[in-house]
């Protein structure tokens, strides 16, 4: 059985968010916090459920749409759930969702998305292979653009169970390149637990010079990260990144090139998930149109 009322009943009393806070000096611009019936799928408006392998990283998992794998909990967040599965190739199968509104950082101002997210109660020694993470592609992707040119905005990836968050970007050329891909430009944080924590990207283009532009990095409002556009030095490629728009992720992978395989003691199941209370985006408030940087598919 597989019944997430259940599962939230037996966790602990945490804080969470039921709705977006709202930030002094931000307009919420669009936001999903996971409201509906326990078992039932995202918002159909806001997502799309991401089916199959996508052969990528030399990952395991079979995404599906089974509410198994994807899920409305019942208690506003959605769940992305991994289980063991012999009857797909790779023997596991997961959940990812990629969002069809688009966030384009506007100029003169600071853009903030974030998420709020924990993950499940296993002990993080039996989440060998788990890869969970929230992050961003460029709509550019979707369009013809290949990668890592489409650029990509890692906000959060933890692997393995480690009690260590990533953030990472990727653009220009693979291999090599301006972002020394496959790697990419990346830095971490601590993580104090498996509990909620929020995380968000910020791209600051108050200064209205590409090579003083930012973008930021930070859990719990703590900046871990800040890249500039002087340090990628070429205006084209930050463009890619900050004056472009860009979708978002929440997947559970497992396994693949970083994080490496499962074991015998990797557990599967809800222990195991990436739990989400919402995602949203800001504007700083100003004089410009509310409508500008609003791009949905």
């Amino acid at each position: 059985m597989h019944s997430s009322t259940l599962y939230l009943l037996s966790l602990p009393l945490v804080a969470r968010a039921v709705t977006p806070p709202s930030y002094n000096g931000f307009t919420l611009r669009w936001s999903d916090g996971f409201g509906g019936a326990a078992g039932s799928s995202p918002n159909p408006s806001n997502w799309n459920i991401i089916t199959g392998n996508l052969g990528v990283n030399n990952e395991l998992e079979t995404y599906s749409s089974s509410s198994r794998n994807v899920q409305i909990s019942g208690g506003n967040t959605v769940q992305l759930v991994p289980w063991r599965d012999g009857s797909v190739s790779g023997g596991w199968t997961s959940g990812r969702i990629e969002s069809k509104y688009t966030v384009t950082p506007d100029a003169g101002r600071v853009t903030r998305v974030e998420a709020q997210v924990r993950f499940g109660t296993n002990d993080p020694s039996r989440k060998q292979g788990m890869w969970p993470a929230f992050w961003m592609l460029g709509q550019a992707l979707r369009q013809g653009t290949g990668w890592p040119a489409c650029g990509e905005l890692d906000i959060l990836e933890t692997v393995s169970g480690r009690l260590t968050g990533y953030g990472t970007v990727h653009c220009d050329v693979y291999p090599g390149g301006i972002c020394n891909e496959g790697n990419g430009i990346g830095s971490s944080i601590g993580i104090p637990d498996q509990s909620w924590h929020t995380w968000r990207l910020e791209w600051d283009r108050t200064s209205n010079n590409w090579q003083t532009e930012a973008i930021r990095w930070s859990m719990d409002g703590n900046v871990y990260q800040t890249l500039t556009g002087s340090r990628i030095g070429n205006q084209n490629v930050w463009n890619s990144l900050a004056h472009s728009p860009f979708y978002f992720i929440l997947n559970m992978a497992v396994g693949g090139n970083w994080p490496g395989y499962p074991d015998g003691n990797t557990l599967d199941g809800y222990g195991s998930m990436m739990e989400v209370a919402y995602v949203a985006h800001y504007a700083q408030a100003g004089s410009l149109s509310e409508s500008e940087s609003h791009d949905e598919l």
